[in-house]
């Protein structure tokens, strides 16, 4: 059974940044399209960050509104993904979570979630 636990949330000033971590346990990450998603109460969990498999170049995506400011990575030998964000603005305020691709379609295997809040 695969699992993922995100860690690395918190409170943090408006221009600053944050490092989120997606550890898997039960699976190998680099065979997996991995990908950040959000969610704010009472709204939908939205993707905003793609990693590729490692057999499909590993290629990645952003959503619009977070393009040049977040970095997805992978860490193989740690089996971790990570969101790497920075000029955080108020509107990131949100919970993360990490999922395989395959299973967020599916509605399936979604951990518990890292909060971050953004505000002064």
């Amino acid at each position: 059974q695969v699992q993922f636990v995100e860690s690395g949330g918190g409170w943090v000033q408006p221009g600053g940044s944050l490092r989120l971590s997606c550890v898997a346990s039960g699976g190998n990450l680099k065979l997996f399209t991995m990908a950040w998603y959000r969610q704010t109460p009472g709204g939908q969990r939205d993707m905003v960050a793609r990693l590729q498999s490692l057999n499909r170049d590993s290629s990645i995506d952003y959503a619009d509104s977070v393009k040049g400011r977040f970095t997805i990575s992978r860490d193989n030998a740690k089996n971790t993904v990570y969101l790497q964000m920075d000029s955080l603005r108020p509107e990131d305020t949100a919970t993360y979570f990490c999922n395989r691709e395959l299973y967020a379609n599916r509605g399936d295997h979604w951990g518990q979630g890292t909060q971050v809040t953004v505000s002064s």
